[in-house]
């Protein structure tokens, strides 16, 4: 450890912030922490949306027939520029000093993730790419950059995902309480952590599709003018076709035993429009499709949590974007009867923050030198401590 990350690690309190671009490519969320320990105070938090144009871009890179190697390269570095912009920003909006922040954590943005992998001789090899240059993030910003924290769990054999069950763990560990930490961001994920666990006793897995297919069905429902069914009211005029939730339920990812991590590949624009052209021929209604799509999450969360955890939580604890969708939520809450549903604002973190919030504690363990990754919920041979740490 150099003179240097020892001086900060040294700190009894850090100012952390946290970036997350997550897979629908919205924009950049920011984070600023202050942490000791367990002991997180989210100070300010802000959402920076990509122009449209960029947003394009984003999700052209994602897709394997589209996606060019030049452009990978520029935008690349494009996204730092906008990764580091978004952190001076917050700062400034929020009267935060630049200089008072000891570390920045970015999660980038991935544009591909293979956890299963291909075969390269005798075995196969798994592999992740995310984009946003943490080197110019470090140098535009002037603060130490921890980055790029999926390839080091890859490489002690896990898939790279989830990355935030050890954040879950900081902030919603309880004596008494088993708790599921339930993220519905385009992928939905869970992290269960037993009453009076220790962070090696947590089971996290992706439990499938979360608000990707519901906003891709609403991108091809309306020719490309609204991205997302806000807070769920075109579901709400629906009514849910059982036969194609069905099929859609037959997927083998959500038959899939955890460790698993899933994303575009599975549930992307392709997936989407086939369950699209499937309605039409069926002849629902876009409301009908929607609503369809939207049990579609509530129902593989739910699976899930029947199927893989050891033992129904006593609360869910929501986040992500999805936590914004009244209709998921009842129907959630329909489906789990017994299980207290909150959200992380209940704790001081709103549903939106949470995922920079995260990255933001994992750059602290990082510094730290304390192992950050959950091998239960990657399959990661042993822990090992997640990122790369640029200096400005």
């Amino acid at each position: 450890m150099s003179g240097r990350i020892r001086k900060t690690a040294s700190k009894g309190t850090m100012r952390v912030a946290g970036l997350m671009s997550g897979t629908s490519a919205d924009g950049v969320d920011v984070a600023i922490i202050d942490i000791a320990g367990r002991k997180v105070q989210l100070r300010a938090f802000e959402m920076f949306p990509y122009p449209p144009a960029l947003r394009r871009e984003v999700l052209r890179l994602c897709r394997p027939e589209s996606a060019r190697l030049d452009n990978i390269c520029h935008y690349n570095f494009v996204l730092g520029e906008v990764f580091a912009d978004s952190v001076i920003k917050l700062c400034s909006n929020s009267r935060i000093s630049l200089s008072s922040i000891d570390v920045i954590g970015s999660h980038g943005q991935t544009i591909y993730h293979s956890p299963r992998g291909r075969r390269y001789g005798r075995r196969a090899i798994r592999s992740t790419l995310q984009i946003g240059e943490p080197s110019v993030i470090a140098q535009h910003t002037g603060v130490t950059t921890v980055a790029d924290f999926r390839p080091r769990d890859i490489a002690a054999g896990g898939e790279g995902a989830p990355l935030v069950p050890y954040a879950d763990y900081v902030l919603f560990g309880h004596n008494r309480l088993t708790r599921a930490v339930q993220n519905i961001g385009g992928i939905a994920n869970v992290t269960f952590i037993p009453a009076g666990s220790k962070s090696d006793e947590i089971v996290a897995f992706d439990t499938g599709p979360g608000n990707m297919v519901i906003d891709g069905i609403i991108r091809l429902a309306s020719d490309g003018k609204r991205n997302f069914d806000r807070d769920g009211n075109m579901a709400a005029r629906g009514v849910v076709d059982n036969k194609l939730l069905g099929e859609m339920r037959k997927h083998p990812f959500l038959r899939r035993r955890p460790p698993k991590s899933t994303g575009r590949e599975q549930f992307g624009a392709v997936f989407a429009d086939q369950i699209y052209r499937r309605a039409v021929k069926k002849r629902l209604s876009d409301t009908d499709v929607v609503a369809t799509v939207t049990a579609l999450t509530a129902r593989s969360i739910t699976q899930a949590y029947r199927r893989f955890l050891p033992a129904m939580p006593d609360e869910m604890i929501l986040c992500g974007g999805g936590a914004h969708n009244r209709t998921l939520v009842e129907m959630l809450r329909s489906e789990l009867e017994d299980v207290k549903i909150l959200s992380t604002g209940d704790f001081g973190i709103s549903v939106d923050a949470k995922e920079a919030v995260s990255f933001a504690i994992l750059a602290w363990a990082t510094v730290k030198g304390i192992p950050n990754n959950v091998p239960g919920a990657t399959g990661a041979e042993q822990p090992v401590v997640l990122g790369k740490i640029i200096y400005p």
